[in-house]
């Protein structure tokens, strides 16, 4: 049984997508973008050489257009200071006083919590907003 060149780049789309669901690694899933393109390439009828051609192009385009958009997208902040990893960030807090070292005691949720002021200047007394959370401690800023 002879294979034709559609089949086989329709295989090699599918293993390129399994790959990707296996390794999470989405330039993978431009690759098997290329593979369709040159399985259409087959099914027109088109020579090996423009096949190949078409799946190299469409291919390497997708992974060139996906590099530059990864790259232009801002980095996520780091967990401790995440508001989707946590819910606390952007809270706010009433503190009562300060002590020298820029720490204070806060009520926060029902419990005694550190808090540290991360801020520009002095800190004062009064409504601050939670900016990170490190341990058991509560990075505050007005």
């Amino acid at each position: 049984m002879e294979m034709n060149w559609t089949t086989a780049w329709w295989i090699a789309c599918g293993v390129l997508v399994a790959m990707e669901l296996a390794t999470g690694t989405f330039y993978l899933l431009m690759l098997a973008l290329g593979c369709a393109a040159g399985a259409l390439a087959a099914h027109l009828g088109m020579s090996a050489q423009v096949q190949m051609v078409s799946a190299a192009l469409l291919g390497g385009a997708a992974v060139l257009i996906w590099h530059q958009l990864r790259r232009r997208s801002p980095s996520p902040p780091p967990v401790n200071a995440n508001p989707d990893a946590h819910l606390d960030i952007g809270q706010s807090v009433d503190v009562s006083r300060w002590n020298e070292q820029g720490r204070a005691q806060v009520k926060y949720r029902g419990a005694e919590w550190q808090a540290r002021f991360s801020g520009q200047g002095q800190p004062t007394a009064g409504r601050h907003i939670i900016r990170a959370i490190e341990g058991s401690c509560l990075q505050l800023d007005r």
